[in-house]
């Protein structure tokens, strides 16, 4: 089975400054969650998406995350095969899954998500 593209984040310091660029410029709703705003694109289609301000470096980033059925044996296979796992596997409060940060032999951030089991 593919590892199918989930989820998109993006980076920033300012996040109500950085909310009302992509709003005005590309109609998206955010709602804001935490560190996170949840991103609405309004297209009806496409992927899910947040706005994070860690409140640390990194600040400015963009990553996309694909699902696997095991956050931890994906991390073992990253770096078998020369990657680098930079954070996690971490479980997600409130029981929405796990997820890992990882960087490719080339240096890509790069991230995993899996979800929870039912």
């Amino acid at each position: 089975m593919g590892a199918p593209v989930v989820r998109f984040e993006i980076g920033c310091k300012d996040k109500e400054k950085t909310s009302v660029f992509y709003e005005t410029v590309f109609g998206w709703s955010l709602t804001p969650s935490g560190v996170t705003s949840e991103i609405d694109t309004k297209a009806g289609k496409g992927i899910k998406g947040a706005l994070t301000a860690l409140g640390h470096e990194p600040h400015q980033y963009v990553l996309f995350y694909m699902e696997v059925e095991s956050a931890d044996k994906t991390c073992a296979e990253i770096k078998a095969k020369g990657g680098e796992v930079v954070i996690g596997p971490v479980d997600i409060p409130g029981g929405i899954g796990r997820f890992a940060w990882f960087k490719d032999p080339e240096g890509n951030l790069l991230g995993v998500f899996e979800a929870p089991k039912s």
